[in-house]
């Protein structure tokens, strides 16, 4: 008979065993069992400062590694702490598994302090909420690990009752779940979209998370360049066909001046493909932006989309390389888009986004890019500046631009470069934010220098909201609640044992870049830039 072990080392190892390497949160006395038992099972504990901040750190683990993030909080205010990040990582299509430590039911039944019910807390920000249960430890650690990573990807809760964590339990050998590959579609309707591609003499497919995750950019690009098919990403999917590429109209989402050049290339089309594309990331001006009625329009899912946001002529569940590849199968390639429109879309949106302004935010994204290896990766939180760069950043390959596209939550750069750096300390990786943002998570720069990461952090300092401020004015509203304080934030990041600069010049930025990119530890450069710069860039 095998060795009895605990209830939290069998949700641990199964944990491992979806490769999973490190996991983030701050302990209380309810994960004490757990954390530990990560540690004897092969996965690292990572002190955050903040739950929050903790679950981007799991995120930017993932989109290096692969493996499901890990994040880790006591039970009450710890547990709530992790709230933010838990709906961004189900918005985000993101396999987080979220454990939190709770008491025992018959303790819970005579004791109140802290005590607030998890499972209905979480409930609605993850695709499930569990309890561990050291009679059916195997199933639910299975059940968590498969349910988060089987499309559409999320966050998954369980909940660990210190008890139950410490109960010997007898290893059992559990059938795990395994997700059925996706299968070509077949029958009338793939046959109804062959003729439609055959035919088509505008095309556009745009691609979004669900092809992020499914990893089909190359499929998206052999299919592109099959049937000279030009290619929107949202922002989350930047990269996913190189965005060099002169079938690339880069991402979309957020922005209104590059909606005012790339709306009307969507309308006059005859064929749009929807390639994994969930419309969660963009805004409204993206509803209803095409008519199935009067142009073709293919969706291909993995899961039904029920947003309502847009309709399709014919939507087909499978994933998107198999339906791509499927469709090409006796499609000729011929001539589209022979009047010119797609390449002056595309001539349009380069001139929107200059990158000749001699200083400013747009000079900080032109500067940052050329001096981040193409095998780097960014971060960006969210606010105009992220508007901005989204459009401006050329993304040779995908995950290289990370960012909170669906939820659009503040907070996320850091602990995304971090996390990320942690998985890659071999590569370059930047962090961009706002001075607000920046502000929500300064205490990981401690994580960061504890852990002996050399991430490169650029704050734009306007000492405004810029983006809510940009609206205050469009609708002619008084200033307030936008504005505060300008900070020393590169003293900040010399104060937590990092290297601090503050720039106002491209060259004072170039100079900085050089040294952070070579230095010993993190970097925090300030990026001075006026108010209202954001005005007509966005």
């Amino acid at each position: 008979m095998s060795e009895p072990i605990r209830a939290a080392d069998v949700l641990a190892r199964r944990l491992y065993d979806a490769g999973c390497r490190t996991a983030f949160g701050m302990p209380g006395g309810e994960v004490l069992s757990l954390i530990d038992a990560l540690r004897r099972n092969g996965i690292d504990f990572v002190l955050v400062r903040h739950e929050n901040a903790g679950g981007f750190m799991a995120e930017g683990n993932w989109h290096v590694t692969g493996a499901p993030g890990i994040l880790v909080a006591t039970l009450g205010p710890g547990a709530l702490n992790a709230v933010n990040t838990v709906a961004n990582a189900l918005q985000e299509r993101v396999p987080l598994v979220v454990l939190t430590g709770c008491v025992d039911a018959a303790e819970a039944e005579r004791y109140s302090h802290q005590i607030i019910d998890h499972q209905a807390v979480f409930r609605p920000v993850t695709k499930a909420t569990l309890q561990l249960n050291a009679e059916a430890a195997e199933v639910v650690a299975d059940r968590a690990v498969s349910i988060a990573c089987e499309p559409q990807a999320g966050p998954v809760h369980v909940d660990v009752p210190m008890g139950v964590a410490e109960m010997p339990v007898s290893p059992r050998s559990v059938r795990r779940s395994i997700a059925a590959p996706a299968a070509p579609p077949v029958g009338p309707g793939l046959d109804r979209a062959r003729d439609w591609l055959a035919r088509a003499e505008r095309p556009l497919l745009v691609a979004g998370v669900d092809a992020l995750n499914e990893a089909a950019g190359p499929a998206v690009t052999a299919f592109a360049e099959a049937h000279a098919v030009p290619v929107v990403t949202t922002y989350r999917a930047k990269g996913l066909i190189p965005e060099d590429h002169p079938l690339s109209l880069g991402g979309a989402g957020l922005s209104p001046l590059a909606d005012s050049h790339l709306l009307p290339l969507v309308r006059s089309a005859d064929l749009i493909f929807l390639a994994g594309y969930d419309p969660i990331e963009m805004r409204p001006g993206w509803r209803d932006v095409w008519d199935p009625t009067t142009q073709n329009v293919l969706d291909i899912v993995p899961v039904p989309r029920l947003s309502y946001m847009h309709g399709a002529t014919l939507t087909v569940q499978s994933g998107v390389s198999q339906t791509l590849a499927a469709l090409s199968k006796g499609v000729p390639p011929r001539g589209t888009w022979t009047d010119g429109a797609f390449t002056a879309t595309r001539t349009d949106l380069a001139r929107a986004f200059s990158l000749d302004e001699e200083w400013g935010p747009g000079a900080v994204v032109d500067c940052c890019r050329a001096a981040l290896p193409e095998d780097g990766i960014a971060t960006v939180d969210s606010g105009a500046h992220r508007i901005l760069l989204s459009q401006m950043w050329t993304c040779p390959a995908p995950r290289t631009l990370l960012q909170s596209a669906g939820l659009c939550t503040m907070g996320c750069a850091v602990p995304l470069a971090l996390g990320a750096q942690m998985a890659a300390p071999e590569r370059k990786v930047i962090a961009f934010t706002g001075d607000a943002g920046f502000l929500m998570v300064a205490g990981e720069l401690a994580t960061a220098a504890e852990l002996d990461l050399r991430t490169v952090i650029v704050v734009f300092v306007d000492a405004s909201l810029a983006l809510i401020e940009k609206k205050q004015r469009e609708r002619q509203l008084p200033n307030l609640g936008v504005d505060f304080a300008v900070h020393d934030y590169a003293a900040i990041g010399r104060a937590f044992g990092g290297h601090g600069a503050t720039v106002s010049t491209r060259a004072g930025l170039r100079s900085a870049l050089d040294a952070a990119f070579g230095a010993d530890r993190f970097t925090v450069i300030a990026a001075m830039i006026e108010r209202g710069a954001y005005d007509g860039r966005i």
